[in-house]
């Protein structure tokens, strides 16, 4: 298995407390300290597996004794009757670990899978589908991982990775009688050399203001598709372009097509499916 980042080992033990894994009177009650079983950790559902080192450091987690084994990698294409990943030991710690190790898995896998329909696409555009902030409080690192396993790729990590300057800082700046243009040019100002300077533009004009200002990247939010083939003529490599807001997988193809750089989707990781994974016991 692979080495885990530290806080990831605490979000699984949060998990594992919240759900009183060490306090399960139906197990302990019911099934005998001494029987042992394999747990099969199987694909139910076609997609793109994400997780299974998290999936297996639960049940680790639970009972240092239980054996352990990844059998795909993240990134890999499941079918419903594949195997990925064997637990060995004590059947009562593997009752008490399944439902925690598949909630993690099930999320991931779920937005790897949706990730890379989006991904497959757009195949043969140069446009990337990247993600958003919009993701679950305590799972970011999990979340845009998973991104990534579905061929996706990460928008900022956080708030300290860039600037990107949206509707609101436009308006809190409002009351100093300044437009879009003058934000962007203060954040180029105050900004360290090594950050860039988004922007987000609802309009055409907004779009010129942006360029004139020097933005480096600019999202053209919630734009018609035939607006942002207009937006894209104006731009003529200026500047990065990033397509955002309402974006499906029956208008992403369209939106590519204009010659965007970015397409970002929030709901790959605030509104995914989860995979169906089952955990099967062998005795």
């Amino acid at each position: 298995m692979q080495q885990l980042p530290p806080e990831i080992y605490t979000l699984i033990d949060m998990a594992l407390s919240e759900d009183q894994t060490f306090n399960d009177p139906t197990t302990y009650n019911l099934v005998p300290h001494d029987v042992s079983a394999i747990g099969i950790l199987r694909s139910k559902a076609i997609g793109i597996s994400a997780g299974i080192d998290v999936a297996m450091e639960v049940f680790k987690r639970v009972d240092s004794t239980l054996s352990c084994e990844a059998l795909i990698s993240d990134g890999s294409n499941v079918t419903p009757g594949d195997d990925l990943g064997k637990v060995s030991g004590s059947a009562g710690s593997i009752l008490r670990g399944e439902r925690i190790a598949l909630n993690f898995m099930q999320r991931m896998s779920g937005i790897a899978s949706d990730t890379n329909k989006y991904v497959r696409e757009i195949e043969g555009s140069k446009a990337r589908i990247v993600d958003t902030r919009k993701t679950l409080p305590g799972h970011r690192y999990l979340d845009k991982y998973s991104v990534r396993m579905g061929g996706g790729y990460n928008h900022r990590f956080n708030l300290a990775d860039g600037i990107l300057i949206k509707d609101n800082h436009i308006e809190a700046l409002g009351s100093q009688k300044m437009g879009l243009g003058d934000v962007v040019r203060l954040a180029l100002e105050k900004a360290s050399h090594t950050i860039k300077v988004e922007v987000e533009v609802e309009s055409l004009d907004q779009l010129k203001e942006a360029l004139d200002a020097g933005a480096h990247i600019i999202m053209l939010d919630n734009m018609p598709v035939e607006t942002m083939r207009q937006a894209m003529a104006l731009v003529n490599g200026r500047a990065i372009i990033e397509a955002s807001g309402g974006i499906t997988l029956d208008t992403v193809k369209l939106v590519a097509e204009t010659g965007v750089d970015l397409i970002s989707i929030g709901s790959l990781t605030h509104s995914s499916s989860a995979l169906d994974i089952s955990l099967d016991l062998e005795y």
